[in-house]
């Protein structure tokens, strides 16, 4: 029912707002995105551009990168709107560097998609590191389960990589294309679309002002002087859009009464696995990125953030090896309650992970890098899409980071939008049509809507500490760890699948 009123009210809306304009073929954009290249004669007046980004970070650099490596969008004209002075040079990155604490863990779907768009060569001439087993466990002991990529036929469950680094890599392959682009190391200051106008037929002579006014662009202002014209808006400037914000795009969320604290940490040995543990304030994540280097990712109360934070170092390395051994509880057992034939039922499609007894995460001995904190919140856009103005990334949604999902529901903003500015050239509909652009969002709303739900819920499945949730929490570790079917369908979903696989 809900996808025929979608296709019904998409319909409606490109019969109703459908306006003049050129067909594209390779050539035809070729040519269109020349005449309007933005001739820095055109200064007084300002500068035209196919598509304006707003926001020069990974998602808003994999949506220029996305749109140069397709056919039909690679002759575009792009301007980058960003203050960071870094866009506008190359940026080289040291092996010896010690690791940032600013990493992202990328899935299957996310590397796919770089390999797709030529950035994933570079990242992988730098430090990254790939896992195929993961271990969450609670720590009432009462449950654990383990994931291995071969559970569900898969090479690797995912790869944890400095975000200087995927940034860099992004970057390298916006300035290695052919993409007709500028980079504003500015900030927008003010928006303006007006109502389209049938009074103006098509002429490719028309000005930028003369568009403008009847329509046919968004006129942005930056806090430079720089005014820039541009058929499409994409906000990928983050949770505190600006573009959002001047769109008049409400939004729905809420404030979790938790920071997370980041770090780098090194061991004495290599770490291959990444490793969950659920505390009573939060989750706390190992998270492996290369050499004898792991992330620290661990969620707390505010006050409790701010200690950790201070304390000395030797303090702080002894607070995170408790929270990863014996501390707030026992290892768990091989079954919940003791009962290791609880799921015998099951034994006979039961996956390799299921077999591994519980391992105890290797000993953090040193820390490498400044411990960071961050505020955590949830927020979600009513709308990803109004006229000649789409949202993407974290400008879109903001999500826990419990699971690390958030930039790569970001990098599946950037896909599907690439993928549905290439179909509306292909049939000749104006980028900026809104129409066309609730295509983007009736794709992506109901996946990044799903993930964010889970996410969600788990947060709040672990905020209480309660007898019999408890022993709920440890049916569902054990479900999860013993059930053949949910786990493959557990995996797919967080490699990059849009639908749970055991229910579609």
């Amino acid at each position: 029912m809900m996808n025929r009123i979608v296709a019904r009210n998409f319909g409606s809306n490109v019969y109703r707002l459908r306006i003049p304009w050129r067909p594209f073929s390779n050539d035809a954009a070729s040519n269109l995105s020349s005449s309007n290249a933005g001739n820095p004669a055109n200064e007084g007046e300002g500068q035209q551009y196919d598509i304006a980004i707003v926001g020069g970070g990974m998602v808003g650099l994999a949506l220029a990168c996305s749109l140069a490596s397709r056919p039909l969008t690679k002759h575009l004209n792009v301007a980058i709107i960003d203050s960071n002075p870094a866009l506008g040079r190359k940026h080289f990155i040291k092996k010896e560097d010690l690791p940032d604490p600013r990493v992202s863990t990328v899935t299957p779907a996310t590397i796919s998609f770089f390999k797709d768009i030529g950035a994933w060569q570079y990242v992988e001439q730098h430090r990254h590191a790939y896992f195929d087993k993961m271990q969450v466990w609670d720590y009432t002991g009462l449950g654990y389960t383990k994931y291995n990529a071969r559970d569900a036929n898969k090479e690797v469950l995912g790869c944890v990589v400095e975000n200087k680094v995927l940034l860099s890599s992004l970057l390298s392959c916006v300035q290695d294309t052919d993409l007709q682009k500028k980079i504003y190391p500015s900030r927008l200051t003010s928006m303006s679309i007006l109502p389209n106008s049938s009074s103006l037929e098509e002429d490719s002579t028309a000005s930028e002002t003369a568009l403008f006014t009847y329509g046919r662009l968004a006129k942005l202002e930056l806090e430079d002087g720089h005014s820039v014209y541009a058929k499409l808006v994409v906000g990928a400037d983050g949770g505190k859009s600006r573009v959002r914000e001047l769109a008049g795009f409400r939004t729905t969320g809420w404030n979790y009464s938790q920071n997370a604290i980041i770090c780098t940490v090194e061991h004495a040995v290599e770490n291959h696995c990444a490793w969950q543990r659920f505390l009573p304030a939060g989750p706390i994540a190992l998270l492996p990125i290369g050499d004898k280097f792991s992330n620290i990712v661990w969620t707390m109360n505010p006050k409790e953030s701010s200690e950790f934070k201070s304390m000395s170092e030797d303090d702080f390395l002894k607070a995170v090896n408790h929270a990863l051994d014996y501390g707030y509880g026992p290892h768990p057992t091989s079954s919940l309650l003791g009962n290791t034939d609880i799921f015998s039922w099951f034994k006979g499609d039961i996956t390799m992970s299921a077999r591994d007894c519980f391992e105890v995460p290797p000993n953090v001995a040193k820390l490498a890098s400044e411990r960071m904190v961050f505020p955590l919140s949830l927020r979600h856009a009513s709308d990803y899409a109004s006229k000649r103005v789409v949202l993407i990334g974290d400008a879109a949604h903001t999500v826990h980071p419990l699971a690390g999902q958030g930039v790569n529901l970001g990098f599946g903003d950037a896909s599907i939008l690439s993928s549905i500015i290439s179909e509306g050239i292909a049939v000749g509909t104006d980028i900026g049509e809104v129409s066309l652009l609730k295509k983007y969002e009736a794709d992506r709303k109901p996946a990044n809507v799903m993930m964010m739900a889970v996410l969600d819920g788990f947060q709040k499945a672990y905020s209480v500490d309660f007898g019999p949730l408890n022993i709920l929490r440890a049916a569902a570790f054990h479900g999860a760890h013993y059930i053949s079917p949910l786990k493959k369908s557990i995996i797919s979903y967080a490699s990059g699948e849009h639908r749970l696989p055991l229910f579609s």
